[in-house]
């Protein structure tokens, strides 16, 4: 087992590196390729009331006329151990880890991702919750009373909902249950989880269940078809000729044997999941992650662009090597393997 976690947090690392390259060559090197001077690249550091000598020396002093592995080893030794950036009047030292300085607010992207991260993770994992135990749950029953009204009715209402995209779903929820019924806050609300855990919760309920309407259906109607296939195989009549109780049955050896690929989807989903943060935070006006990337690239803020993009590549990872780490725990063949 120790080994088998040692080799995941080797692959993990391994991706991040691949992911960091892949996203400095789009920011830095893909535009070179394109016809962009290092002059060009330079100009967004200093403004546009800048002379061609100023940005010819800015451009020298940010390195951009260096080989490109060079400017890649900068790159990554500012997310570690921080960077220095000359500007002419003066050096400007960013602690790690280092994203670089907005161009519009002049200001590190670091501490702005900090205060936004906690909105987009607290959204993520509400909504991953609310969609497991609703998703799994319903395929579960619908698994063991197949055919049945409920059946109908839960599969008919996955449908909908794998099928209704986030910013229809969260608009009429919006219509309907805070500016009709007034059950829950307009858009834009938002309270710290330290100061009023409550209020914290009651903000983010609808745009919790908006958001995880649109996983829960595609768990419900995948946990379905494990549970039927699953059901039916010899360890499962095994375990009741022996007289074990329905619902140890069902819990242990059906649905354990039928998680497989339920957290596989999940690894990808909850990975993912900055692609609907961004529609949910936009449409509840959350000042999450979602929100700043979309000012950023309205902006043309490339900092920015790159911090969000990191960040998203680390859930990513991390999410899908948590997956890995619990494959062992579910199926022990993985462990063997």
């Amino acid at each position: 087992m120790f080994t088998y976690i040692i080799r995941r947090l080797i692959g993990a690392v391994a991706m991040l590196i691949v992911v960091s390259m892949v996203t400095f060559g789009i920011f830095f090197v893909v535009p070179q390729w394109a016809g962009a001077t290092p002059e060009a690249m330079a100009s967004r550091y200093v403004g546009r009331a800048a002379t061609p000598e100023t940005v010819h020396l800015v451009a020298e002093r940010l390195g951009f006329n260096d080989p490109v592995v060079v400017q890649y080893g900068r790159f990554l030794k500012g997310l570690f151990t921080g960077a220095e950036y000359d500007y002419g009047a003066g050096v400007e030292q960013c602690p790690a880890p280092c994203f670089g300085y907005s161009f519009i607010s002049g200001q590190p992207v670091w501490p702005d991702l900090v205060d936004r991260i906690p909105v987009t993770f607290a959204l993520a994992l509400g909504a991953a919750f609310i969609w497991v135990v609703a998703g799994v749950s319903v395929g579960v029953v619908s698994a063991l009373r197949r055919g049945s009204f409920f059946d109908r009715v839960a599969m008919g209402t996955a449908l909908a909902g794998v099928s209704l995209p986030i910013f229809f779903t969260g608009m009429v929820s919006l219509v309907v249950f805070s500016y009709g019924l007034g059950w829950t806050p307009p858009g834009g609300a938002w309270t710290d989880l330290s100061e009023n855990p409550a209020q914290w919760a009651y903000n983010l309920l609808l745009p919790w269940i908006t958001l995880a309407f649109l996983f829960a259906a595609g768990y419900a109607r995948l946990t379905r078809a494990g549970m039927l296939e699953t059901m039916g195989e010899d360890y499962i009549r095994t375990a009741r000729a022996k007289g074990m109780r329905e619902r140890d049955v069902v819990v242990k050896h059906g649905l354990r044997a039928a998680l497989t690929p339920i957290l596989t989807l999940f690894g990808i989903d909850f990975g993912l999941l900055i692609g609907g943060a961004v529609l949910t935070e936009t449409t509840y006006t959350l000042p999450g992650l979602g929100q700043f990337a979309i000012l950023a690239i309205r902006n043309q803020d490339l900092p920015q662009v790159m911090g969000v993009v990191l960040i998203a590549a680390c859930f990513v990872v991390l999410a899908n090597l948590i997956v890995d780490l619990l494959y062992a725990w579910v199926d022990p063949r993985v462990r063997l393997s």
